[in-house]
């Protein structure tokens, strides 16, 4: 600790308060008025270490007329609820390492700087639900034992949930993000809600144990990421990177005016992007899906080198660049279709796709691996059918 601690016990670590050398929780009723008294509106509030009971933290709350300054609570640790409705912290709030033993609401408080709750671990259910908070929150490393409510907050400069892990239900429906929020190796234990939220967001190395249904608007990865229920992910307006995501359930992918990046994902269930307005996939590249079906997007700058089931590929309303000349694939090795340039319909047009993914995928010689080995030939060139 970086402070001085209480005196009343080799094992508090709550700060001590001068002249007295105990904490809060440890100074007698004389003691603890006189220390109460010493408190106002906006002043700084330092309770670092200290064990904070449901009538202890009343008092301070209606001391410093619900309205503390800068306030340091560290270490602290919450033996009874956490109800802060009406609560402005004028200045910046740290309660890294805090202990909640019972409820943690924030609901309705109000932050005009900066909250960090790094590596906090809350035993019940925790509520950021309409909290407005001008600056950052940090969450990096927190624990959520229960539910964890996030629902219409706003985070004037963004969330940081780096490392978090969430073990009961987690929603963050109606969210403001500000500069954005991260996630990046978090844990959801089960179903998390991130629907209608404003703003970019980032899962990369998450792990979904249940259902994830996620949203952003302006940004939007998840490389990496693994899903061991359903993922329904909406984007509006997004630029989307799914590379060597991993899906087990099924798979819904639903782009507004978005252009989304699928190389390497693995999806083990059903899969579906639709596109609305001017929506694109830009890479199918060693995708691994048995049952893909694509709805309404511009395919003209993806790739599909690699996919692993071109027959699995289901299309509809799809764009695609064909060569001047047309396409030639194969039906037996190396069989000839020939697309002209005569005005297609529409299922010839998704014919030619489908023909054209199938060339990608299957017909491009694999990429080289490097020399052969010493004393042996390399491969036979292949013979020209006549």
């Amino acid at each position: 600790m970086d402070w001085v601690t209480c005196a009343h016990s080799a094992t508090c670590t709550g700060i001590a308060r001068q002249p007295y050398g105990r904490c809060l929780s440890h100074l007698s009723l004389e003691q603890l008025a006189a220390a109460l008294a010493q408190m106002s509106p906006g002043r700084p509030l330092d309770l670092r270490g200290t064990a904070l009971g449901g009538d202890l933290l009343a008092q301070v709350i209606e001391a410093t007329g619900g309205r503390p300054g800068r306030t340091r609570l560290e270490h602290a640790r919450f033996t009874g609820d956490v109800r802060l409705a009406g609560v402005t912290f004028a200045g910046d709030v740290s309660l890294d390492e805090a202990r909640f033993d019972r409820l943690a609401s924030f609901f309705g408080a109000r932050f005009e700087g900066n909250v960090s709750l790094a590596g906090a671990r809350f035993a019940r259910e925790l509520s950021f639900h309409g909290v407005r908070v001008r600056g950052h929150v940090s969450l990096d490393r927190a624990v959520m034992s229960r539910d964890a409510l996030f629902s219409q907050a706003a985070f004037g400069h963004g969330l940081s949930c780096e490392r978090a892990r969430f073990d009961g239900y987690a929603t963050f429906d109606g969210a403001r993000l500000g500069h954005g929020a991260t996630f990046r190796g978090a844990r959801f234990g089960r179903t998390v809600s991130f629907r209608k939220v404003s703003g970019s967001a980032g899962f990369d190395a998450a792990h979904f144990a249940a259902d994830a249904y996620l949203s952003a608007t302006g940004r939007f990865s998840a490389t990496r990421a693994r899903a061991d229920g359903m993922l329904d992910l909406a984007v509006a307006g997004c630029g989307v990177n799914l590379r060597r995501v991993e899906v087990a359930g099924t798979t819904t992918l639903r782009l507004t005016d978005s252009r989304a990046d699928l190389e390497g994902a693995v999806l083990r269930g059903p899969a579906t992007v639709t596109g609305r307005g001017d929506s694109a996939v830009t890479s199918l590249r060693q995708v691994d899906a048995a049952s893909l079906s694509l709805f309404g997007l511009d395919l003209s700058a993806c790739g599909f080198a690699g996919l692993a089931h071109p027959a699995g590929v289901r299309l509809k309303d799809c764009h695609y660049a064909l060569s001047p000349r047309g396409v030639r694939v194969n039906m037996r090795w190396p069989m000839l279709r020939w697309f002209s340039r005569r005005a297609a319909s529409k299922d010839d047009q998704h014919v030619m796709i489908l023909a054209a993914i199938a060339a990608s995928a299957l017909l491009l010689p694999p990429a080289p691996t490097g020399r052969p080995e010493a004393g042996r030939a390399g491969p036979a060139a292949p013979v020209r059918p006549r």
